[in-house]
């Protein structure tokens, strides 16, 4: 009953993730065009900066949300309402201690902002203006809206989406409208991030009312109760390295591409990384939602159960991993082409090397949920090694291989610590048997993926479709060949892969009801 009604909350949070994701997508495109004809390079240029200086001021976060939602699993799943409030009240005090961080931070930043932003030529208050707004977004989160982690580890983010994401595509659609039919453009998005802003606030709090009428928070009475959860401030303490470790091996990554080659080749890199981080949030969007669900099954401890829905979900995250994988491989160099042009292409050799980073990078979120459902975070040691390895070798190797060295280097650190240490930490720490079922696994997957890609290359040989001759060949060419990967892909999986019936027969079982 309980594993249905995982299914069941996984699968709607899915679609609905998957749905506000596509929505936002398209309105995007159409909202960066619109700001950038009628606002200009410089405004939407201030925009993308201050939400870059923002990212860097929520590092104060520290881990702090991964650690209460981890705390609220075993609650939740017992209908234990004074707990439940006990925690989030927790993370009521230890959020407005980090808004107030992050608040003075802010103001001290702004005392920079004639040097940052003295080449700029729209008036300096439209920068203060931005950061402003995009900060008291930030800063209600800390103060406000903090209680919406009890829908998202209760396997309720489809509400809630409700009130983030469907306020975020009218606020958008708005804006367009107002923009392009009204002058003074600038202060009408201005206008509509705030009136956004407070429809969030009252959006949250009327879900989280009728869903949890009894769910009742006080920041004060969160600092008196911190001694007695002392396991929040305990994983807060062991989530804070692997946060700051994140950020530098984040941000080391695209000064070391630099400082190797050049600001032509930056742009082209920069064009694929946009479609990859398209695809991967694409994948997010469908994946993200299982995560709550781990964190509800690993609170009961049946670790038969968790074994089976582990090999599922990791089976069926391999095989939709390698499904984008493929196409990112088949289809970026010819809409890269019909986009920017030939100029903007890069080796197919930087292609190889980009997909194997996606492909590790999206299948790890298997072994790092399970791991977070477990609060195994004690591992401080291990994003220490990741970013010394990256960072190291792929200078090293830079030096004489430029940009494939670097990416090499990236994949050598993912190796090490991501493909053998998390699964052995996870298996070891979290399920206590032998990580040799997971080798094996991963090893299996990887046989059979690579025998569809060559059985694949082979067959594209035979279409006689020039993809370069007009878009609709390119997309017709894109589609079957993907296709052809899809189909041998399925069939073998069906086959050889246990985790992959296991997930067909669930998800059956749960739609003929």
């Amino acid at each position: 009953m309980k594993d249905n009604s995982r299914v069941k909350k996984s699968l709607k949070n899915a679609k609905f993730a998957l749905v506000f994701y596509c929505c936002n997508l398209i309105l995007q495109f159409f909202y960066r065009k619109v700001f950038l004809n009628y606002l200009g390079a410089e405004v939407l240029g201030l925009n993308t900066t201050a939400m870059n200086l923002l990212q860097f001021l929520n590092l104060a976060e520290l881990g702090v949300g991964a650690a209460i939602s981890y705390s609220l699993y075993k609650p939740l799943g017992t209908d234990d309402h004074k707990q439940i409030n006990d925690i989030v009240s927790v993370q009521g005090y230890l959020y407005s201690r980090i808004g107030i961080v992050v608040a003075i931070l802010a103001i001290v930043l702004m005392f920079f902002f004639p040097y940052f932003f003295s080449d700029i030529k729209v008036p300096l208050w439209y920068a203060y203006a931005t950061f402003g707004v995009l900060l008291l977004s930030a800063l209600i989160g800390y103060f406000l809206n903090y209680q919406q982690i009890v829908l998202v580890s209760d396997q309720k983010e489809f509400k809630l989406n409700y009130a983030l994401q469907g306020v975020k595509i009218l606020k958008v659609i708005i804006q367009i409208l107002f923009i392009c039919f009204f002058s003074n453009g600038y202060l009408w998005w201005l206008f509509w991030e705030l009136i956004a802003i407070l429809a969030t606030v009252f959006g949250i709090k009327y879900i989280l009312h009728l869903e949890y009428p009894w769910l009742v928070t006080s920041i004060s009475s969160g600092k008196k109760m911190l001694n007695e959860y002392p396991q929040i401030t305990h994983k807060t303490k062991q989530l804070i390295t692997h946060k700051i470790a994140g950020f530098a091996l984040n941000e080391s990554g695209p000064l070391i591409i630099f400082a190797f080659t050049s600001l032509s080749f930056i742009a082209s890199y920069g064009n694929y990384l946009l479609i990859i981080a398209g695809i991967t949030a694409l994948l997010g969007a469908v994946f993200n939602s299982t995560n709550a669900g781990v964190g509800n099954l690993v609170s009961q401890a049946d670790i038969n159960r968790i074994s089976v829905v582990f090999e599922e979900l990791f089976t069926l995250r391999f095989f939709l991993t390698s499904i984008a994988c493929y196409g990112v491989f088949k289809f970026t160099p010819i809409f890269i082409t019909y986009w920017v042009g030939k100029e903007y292409l890069l080796e197919k050799s930087n292609l190889i090397l980009l997909v194997i980073i996606m492909f590790i990078n999206i299948t790890r979120l298997t072994v790092d949920s399970f791991l977070n459902a477990y609060g195994l975070f004690k591992d401080i040691a291990a994003p220490i090694i990741e970013t010394i390895i990256n960072i190291g070798v792929s200078i090293l190797l830079g030096y004489f291989y430029g940009i494939n060295g670097v990416l090499i280097g990236v994949i050598s650190s993912l190796f090490i610590i991501v493909l053998l240490w998390k699964p052995i930490f996870l298996f070891k720490s979290g399920f206590k048997s032998s990580v040799s079922i997971y080798f094996l696994m991963y090893l299996k997957l990887t046989i059979i993926v690579f025998a569809v890609f060559v059985v694949t290359q082979y067959c594209s040989g035979f279409i006689g479709i020039d993809p370069y001759s007009s878009i609709v060949n390119g997309l017709l060419y894109c589609f079957i060949t993907t296709l052809i990967f899809f189909t041998f892909l399925t069939v073998l999986f069906f086959l050889f892969a246990k985790g992959m019936r296991q997930f067909y027969f669930r998800c059956k079982m749960y739609l003929t009801k």
